[in-house]
């Protein structure tokens, strides 16, 4: 790295679909700076996911309890980071706590939106104007440009790509005894955020029927939170699914999906994942928006019935009823991903 070149420190988010939306930020850059040095400043966990992006130098892991300000942990880290000379920090989350280890470490040039009211510890704020910049990986994007810089097209955005290890994609399918001699369909039925993003378990079971009936193989994939759900699925098609939720940590969740014909997902993490590895991808929307935080691939369809109650963006129906979900039938995700 020459010493005329920048050295980033991005303070990236802490969900996983996100952190791959924040994969356009750091391509974008790159594309520009090419000699340029990008870190991020992120929980522990996020390795798994910056390791697959070749354009991040190192993981500053940033391991503060959710939720609160840890001043004293943000203090020393901020302290430690000056040594780094970092000559532009990049503030993704919005909150007051996110601005302060940039400040603490005196990194000249600190961008960010206004958010929680941060003067003093930013010196490049931004005002977020929703309706220019209506998508999150737009706003990500923004902040890497000069504040005058005309607002990005979607379509003028670098897609994110993440690195599939083939030596790990191949031990992963020994280790759980998987096989790629039939086409295979991954599931993805869970969603951090709450049941208002999860498509019935019993529409989802359609699909995993009509799929195996044409001899494909059916994976689910998830976190321990979901395997319950991958659970009931899988009995009702007479567990012939294979239920991976809960087995595989997120590296190896990333090199399984990779063997997949197609990936049905709720709007989640690994929805982001399935479109950052390219794969044909059905994603289903009830209560969040495909125009803020859509999959960024081409080969992908949005399964959605638009209700006039939707998008709510709560964790749970406010109605009671889940229609933007539960009227959004199986025969229409099929056609979907058929069309693909």
């Amino acid at each position: 790295m020459s010493q005329l070149a920048k050295k980033y420190l991005v303070v990236g988010p802490s969900w996983v679909g996100d952190m791959v939306m924040a994969q356009s930020l750091f391509m974008d850059i790159k594309q520009r700076e090419p000699e340029c040095q990008i870190d991020v400043l992120a929980p522990a966990w996020t390795a798994a996911l910056l390791d697959r992006m070749p354009q991040v130098s190192e993981l500053v892991a940033g391991n503060f309890n959710h939720g609160k300000l840890n001043l004293g942990d943000r203090i020393r880290l901020g302290r430690e980071l000056r040594s780094k000379r970092y000559s532009n920090a990049i503030l993704l989350p919005n909150s007051l706590k996110s601005a302060l280890v940039p400040a603490i470490a005196k990194i000249p040039h600190r961008a960010g939106f206004i958010g929680e009211q941060r003067w003093g510890l930013l010196n490049d704020i931004r005002k977020l104007n929703k309706k220019a910049m209506p998508m999150t990986v737009q706003r990500f994007v923004a902040l890497g440009l000069a504040k005058e810089a005309p607002v990005r097209t979607v379509d003028s955005i670098p897609v994110p790509q993440l690195v599939v290890d083939q030596a790990a994609a191949q031990a992963v399918l020994n280790q759980n005894y998987l096989t790629t001699d039939q086409k295979i369909l991954v599931l993805c039925p869970g969603a951090e955020f709450g049941p208002s993003k999860q498509w019935p378990v019993a529409h989802y079971a359609e699909v995993a029927n009509h799929y195996l009936q044409r001899g494909w193989q059916v994976w689910q994939l998830g976190s321990d939170k979901d395997l319950s759900t991958c659970q009931e699925l899988d009995a009702l098609t007479g567990h012939h699914t294979r239920v991976l939720a809960g087995k595989t940590s997120l590296p190896q969740a990333i090199d399984l999906m990779s063997f997949a014909a197609l990936v049905i997902a709720n709007d989640s993490g690994l929805m982001h994942i399935a479109a950052a590895l390219q794969k044909k991808l059905v994603a289903v929307y009830g209560s969040t928006d495909p125009g803020h935080t859509p999959p960024l691939s081409k080969n992908h369809a949005i399964a959605r019935l638009g209700l006039d109650c939707s998008p709510c963006f709560k964790r749970e129906c406010p109605l009671h009823h889940l229609d933007c979900l539960r009227e959004l039938l199986p025969a229409s995700v099929i056609e979907l991903g058929e069309g693909l």
